[in-house]
């Protein structure tokens, strides 16, 4: 039976924090799909874990996505070795479990983030971001086709008291991705974000009384979507979010047949306008 995914095989994708929950998930089902991955994390240990566990079609590499220069350094790397880049997955990220290890549990307030804090946080889950799509666009620019993958969060996370600095690091984030969606618009590269729908099992979320992991979200459940915005189907649909928890296989893999809205908040902006008018009409 031909793979949904086909039109993926040879392809190279980088994913960065790919030793992480997100991050494996995403590539195991990135092999199974035929593409190649520049896997990036952390650490050298990690990188060379990853190697040995999954073989040639992965490339793992030590990076600081807080380093522009590393960016730059690695995604050259990543292109050198397989010959070309067609996808960027930004996955990296800090999560609360780097604020506090009990933070579902203990009402954090501003005096428990640090101005040291708040400044990993962004450096890492904006900054990062911006260094590694910067250094990752010129590329598929020159081509003509390209694929930029967002693994974001939900509203309620973004605006949840005591989820800071990582709720307003995230939105700052996807705001930043739906501007960059329209700047690219008709270059042939697609931006666009995938995200949970609820807590997932990784990491990021403890293991606390109460907590019944098998309710959570099994990361695999972020490969179908994300691999779906890869396609040339993938091709028609940028600046949107996709939730993993809404994901039909049944459906297919287009992705403009799937349930999704815009990313960021354009529909405030419409609000604003018709309100405006509104009271012009007065």
């Amino acid at each position: 039976m031909t793979s949904p995914y086909s039109d993926l095989e040879g392809k190279v994708a980088i994913i960065t924090g790919a030793a992480g929950g997100f991050g494996v998930a995403l590539l195991e089902g990135f092999l199974d799909a035929g593409l190649r991955v520049g896997a990036l994390t952390h650490s050298a240990d990690g990188a060379a874990k990853l190697q040995q566990t999954y073989g040639d079609k992965v490339f793992a590499l030590p990076c600081d996505v807080i380093d522009p220069d590393a960016c730059v350094r690695q995604v050259n790397a990543v292109v050198e070795h397989f010959g070309g880049l067609h996808v960027l997955i930004n996955n990296a990220a800090l999560g609360m479990n780097s604020v506090h290890p009990e933070y579902t549990r203990k009402k954090l307030q501003i005096e428990d983030v640090s101005p040291q804090l708040w400044a990993r946080f962004f450096a890492t889950n904006v900054n990062g971001v911006f260094n590694m799509t910067h250094a990752v666009v010129p590329i598929l620019r020159r081509q003509k086709w390209g694929r930029i993958v967002y693994m974001g969060t939900s509203y309620f996370t973004m605006l949840r008291p005591g989820f800071s600095p990582y709720g307003p690091s995230k939105a700052a984030c996807e705001a930043w991705m739906l501007m960059l969606s329209r700047e690219l618009d008709g270059s042939g590269i697609t931006v666009n974000a995938v995200l949970p729908g609820g807590p997932s099992d990784t990491v990021m979320v403890p293991d606390e009384p109460g907590v019944d992991r098998r309710t959570l979200i099994p990361p695999s459940a972020m490969a179908p979507p994300t691999l779906g915005l890869l396609t040339e189907l993938g091709g028609h649909v940028s600046g949107q979010r996709f939730l993993a928890v809404d994901w039909d296989p049944a459906v297919g893999t287009d992705p403009a047949k799937q349930p999704h809205r815009s990313m960021a908040w354009p529909d405030l902006a419409v609000a604003l306008s018709t309100s405006q008018s509104a009271k012009a009409k007065k």
